[in-house]
């Protein structure tokens, strides 16, 4: 099941962040091709409304910063001052951790709960977006949903940090799904070609 809810994240960020990117590569296209004075081109382009892109891409680079927030809890990729938290003594700096997950957890609750509220109420009222014309209720869902499961990231790792001591941890040179490969020593003077220098001791032979 976590597994799933893994994917699932994983899924929706990745789609959010490719449909904005295509979303604004579309829109200024259309706006630069529309300009130019070909007379049935520029007909069809006219008669194309994409009035609604921007609004569209700020409400999914919204719901992407909110779902991206708990994959950064999961991932440990947010960014922490930790260095007199690391310097304490282990006991210590153990219960200062998990004063600070929970604190998030218990921020991120509240929020969600706020958020759940301001849904609930404005999904009563035919409120709507400016240029797309969609309900109110729609949009601000993203605040619910990626505050809660901010918050169950924020217990996940309180919960695992408990039982192992390790908190997750993000190589920011490390591409994912590329394997660590082991640096091969190669000895440039050595090789024989016409593209790499000689070995001047050897007296110019390979």
């Amino acid at each position: 099941m976590l597994k799933f809810l893994d994917h699932l994240e994983e899924w929706l960020i990745a789609f959010l962040i490719g449909a904005a990117t295509l979303v604004v590569f579309v829109a200024v296209v259309h706006r630069y091709a529309a300009g130019m004075p070909v007379p049935v081109l520029q007909d069809w382009l006219l008669s194309l409304n994409f009035s609604w892109a921007q609004e569209l891409c700020i409400y999914m680079f919204i719901w992407m910063a909110k779902f991206g927030a708990a994959y950064g809890v999961r991932t440990g990729i947010h960014v922490g001052v930790d260095v007199l938290i690391n310097r304490l003594p282990d006991n210590l700096r153990r219960k200062y951790v998990l004063f600070g997950l929970l604190s998030g957890a218990l921020f991120t609750i509240v929020v969600g709960t706020l958020g759940a509220n301001y849904v609930w109420q404005i999904g009563h009222t035919d409120q709507t977006s400016a240029d797309m014309e969609l309900p109110l209720w729609i949009v601000y869902l993203c605040i619910p949903l990626g505050s809660y499961l901010m918050c169950f990231r924020f217990l996940q790792v309180a919960w695992t940090f408990f039982r192992t001591g390790e908190l997750p941890h993000h190589e920011h040179g490390h591409v994912e799904g590329l394997e660590d490969v082991a640096p091969i020593n190669i000895n440039p003077y050595g090789l024989r070609d016409d593209l790499h220098p000689a070995d001047v001791k050897g007296g110019g032979k390979s």
